[in-house]
């Protein structure tokens, strides 16, 4: 059987998420409702009826997921849901991110009751629907190869919701400790956008949180809510699927600069020789006219984020600077490759950058100069043959 192609999930949260919403989405996408249905036949679990039915929100076609009890089910605790999972004949995969969900929920609930997390018992979490909503959503990612998410900020509302345990404020205590460290945006709607079960889902399966990265869409999904929101916004979750366009550099920058006043400039080719052996990104050096009429200049280094402590203590170890400024920025930029270019003198190394109006070929100046000087020509010869002439992609 051939392997699923490996995707990114986006997961566009802009009324919220639940666990019904996300797997509705998935099956909107094009999951085989016949594939969900074995893998949730496979937990043991009887006394449901599981439903699939399309919808309508504001005029945008959607599915809805409806699981209804059709007997008694016991109020379960955390270890007899993982009991379940564990006798289940699922892949193990997806019976592991199932376990994780849970623990994740379960934790949380524990923390905002003060109570052990063995001991943690609840309507919400031993209900059959949420069972089928993770385990579902979980199965579902997997069949369509998806195997990189990445969520939206979420939305923080007010207000209040009635559960088992009473009249909660909004958040749901669970929802705010499982959405710790999580980006989230405050809106003015009273109702609950963000359920438990949507809450640990993104917050376990999620790499990441932002914005939609490069890619190249292959399918889009809505999975509708059951409420109608207040302010008349549809009630949907969006999922995104597509292949992301992987570029060389990170496109989420940190810029580090600092002004430099007292130091011997001398030093910035070899400054920047560290920088860029420890990862720098780019390096330039502005001259500034500064206060009481100093000359003085301006260090700037573009690093990608991860990279960016152990530049800083470069740039404080290496100059006289007493201090940095550094901040967080988007950047854009073109694909690129290393290609293998033919010239009358032999073969060099070149850049060909694919532009808004096809690809084109950028000299690079150290394989130029070499040539240039070996035969005696001038180096914008050099750059105008090697412009001119076809590449060959060289691996990699």
């Amino acid at each position: 059987m051939t392997s699923p192609p490996s995707l990114t999930a986006y997961l566009d949260c802009f009324s919220g998420i639940s666990g019904d919403m996300f797997l509705a989405a998935l099956l909107h996408t094009g999951l085989d409702e016949e594939l969900l249905r074995n893998d949730l036949s496979r937990l043991g679990l009887k006394g449901f009826e599981f439903n699939v039915e399309r919808g309508n929100d504001q005029g945008i076609d959607c599915c809805r997921v409806k699981i209804k009890s059709t007997d008694q089910q016991p109020l379960r605790h955390l270890p007899e849901i993982l009991a379940i999972l564990d006798k289940s004949s699922l892949e193990p995969t997806i019976r592991d991110q199932a376990t994780a969900v849970f623990r994740r929920l379960a934790e949380a609930e524990a923390k905002v009751h003060g109570i052990a997390v063995d001991q943690v018992h609840f309507h919400e979490i031993g209900a059959v629907d949420t069972i089928l909503d993770v385990v579902g959503v979980i199965s579902g990612l997997h069949h369509l190869g998806v195997r990189r998410v990445i969520g939206s900020p979420l939305p923080w509302t007010r207000g209040f919701v009635d559960c088992s345990h009473g009249r909660l404020p909004l958040p749901a205590p669970a929802v705010c400790e499982l959405l710790r460290d999580i980006p989230v945006r405050g809106v003015e709607a009273e109702q609950e956008l963000v359920t438990p079960t949507g809450a640990a889902l993104i917050s376990t399966l999620a790499q990441e949180f932002g914005s939609l990265p490069p890619m190249r869409v292959q399918a889009v999904g809505y999975g509708g809510g059951t409420a109608k929101l207040s302010n008349r916004q549809p009630n949907l979750l969006r999922l995104i699927i597509g292949r992301e366009k992987t570029a060389s550099e990170s496109q989420a920058v940190e810029i580090i600069e600092t002004q430099l006043d007292d130091w011997n400039s001398e030093g910035f080719p070899y400054l920047c020789e560290i920088l860029f052996a420890e990862g720098a990104l780019d390096v330039s050096l502005t001259p500034l006219l500064m206060k009481k009429g100093r000359p003085g200049q301006l260090l700037r280094v573009i690093s990608d984020p991860a990279r960016a402590h152990v530049l800083k203590n470069v740039i404080l170890n290496e100059t006289t600077a007493i201090g940095l400024r550094f901040h967080r920025q988007q950047r854009l930029t073109l694909e690129r490759r290393t290609v293998a270019v033919k010239t009358p003198w032999g073969t060099i190394q070149a850049k060909e950058v694919n532009t808004p109006h096809g690809w084109v070929i950028y000299p690079e100046y150290d394989a130029c100069r070499k040539l240039a000087q070996k035969y005696k020509l001038t180096l914008q010869e050099i750059y105008r043959v090697v412009s001119c002439s076809g590449a060959e992609r060289e691996n990699g």
